[in-house]
């Protein structure tokens, strides 16, 4: 049963090692020390403008869960999270309310509990004829398009027939009027495939890069064999290079998640491109421990990125997007392989 899976899903990522081996590519990009800043720390301004809402700060609690009945007291703290501090949050995805009603509570607690928030729901890139009640059931302001052959390949009970994916999200596209987000869970989005998806419609694109949770590692646990999941644990596009390709690809609003553990990591892909982060893994631990913990982490981040940001000299996420930063070792290795220039980024400060 769907709610069953749920279930597994969330004690894993609980209790077992289900994080990359390889990292997110980040440990790679070096901002540029600024000596001479010219910037008030105290006044520097971490707030964005998403898909026409105003955030305080560009994280996102990105889709972790629902669809079992424990999952509705994770969602509760995430979401007075996202009240509290004015930041976005995901849910995991709807079918199984859909298919299963008596489990919508697990999804609609976000709203109530944040009836301003930005929230985003989520659906498989398939499933059309969720859409719109998927939108409806928490008002979402957007709506994830999750894409997963990573998992759907490694899951026991896994769906491996991807044909159509782009005539679904063209569909569901041009019929909703409610802003739609192509989102990765973990793998990585190449630039061919960004260039498709925002030609197809989307609103932004969720990079969901590997160097984070790896759905590999989630399914090898759940598997009988295990042998097809840890050959594949690491299989992906770092989120560093995939934040790069996508963001020198498209025009559309770009997230860049998967691994994103400090405000410095958040302040490095923001200046690779990225509009926004997101966070799951280390914020669904922390929700068990009830939602002071998760604002405490939030809150730290937005420091540390503060921090970031005063020393390139940035008063506003915009001013750091356009900040000076070398990308060294494998990471350049990648994107100089893909056709990427690298050294784009070290010198736009005097451009």
């Amino acid at each position: 049963m769907i709610s069953d899976r749920k279930l597994e899903h969330l004690l894993l990522c609980k209790n077992c090692d289900v994080e990359y081996r390889k990292k997110t590519g980040l440990g790679d990009v070096e901002l540029i020390h600024k000596a001479l800043p010219e910037v008030n720390m105290k006044e520097i301004d971490l707030s964005i403008d998403l898909l026409g809402k105003k955030l305080d700060s560009p994280f996102i609690i990105s889709a972790i869960t629902g669809g079992h009945p424990s999952a509705t007291v994770i969602n509760r703290t995430l979401a007075r999270t996202a009240k509290i501090l004015n930041i976005g949050m995901g849910v995991g995805s709807q079918r199984a309310a859909i298919k299963h009603p008596e489990l919508t509570s697990t999804y609609t607690v976000v709203r109530e509990e944040a009836p301003d928030a930005f929230l985003i729901g989520n659906i498989g890139c398939q499933q059309i004829e969720l859409a719109q009640k998927s939108i409806e059931m928490i008002d979402a302001d957007a709506l994830a398009v999750h894409l997963n052959p990573l998992q759907e390949a490694i899951q026991p009970e896994g769906d491996v027939d991807a044909r159509g994916h782009i005539e679904s999200i063209t569909e569901m596209t041009s019929t909703l009027e409610t802003p739609i987000i192509a989102k990765e869970t973990g793998a990585g989005i190449k630039a061919e495939d960004a260039i498709t998806l925002e030609k197809a419609g989307v609103s932004a694109i969720d990079v969901a890069g590997s160097g984070g949770t790896s759905w590999a590692a989630v399914e090898t646990y759940r598997a009988q064999d295990r042998t097809m999941g840890d050959a594949f644990w690491d299989w992906g596009i770092p989120t560093a290079a995939s934040t790069v390709e996508v963001c020198q690809s498209v025009k559309i609003p770009v997230i860049s998640s998967g691994g994103i553990r400090s405000g410095l990591d958040a302040a490095k892909a923001i200046a690779l491109g990225a509009d926004a982060v997101g966070i799951a893994l280390p914020l669904l631990k922390d929700a068990y421990s009830g939602h002071e913990e998760v604002v405490n982490r939030i809150n730290k981040f937005n420091e540390e990125l503060r921090v970031a940001m005063f020393l390139v000299g940035a008063s506003n996420i915009a001013e750091l997007k356009k900040s000076d930063l070398i990308i060294k070792g494998e990471t350049r290795e990648w994107l100089n392989e893909r056709g990427f220039q690298t050294s784009i980024y070290a010198r736009r400060s005097v451009e």
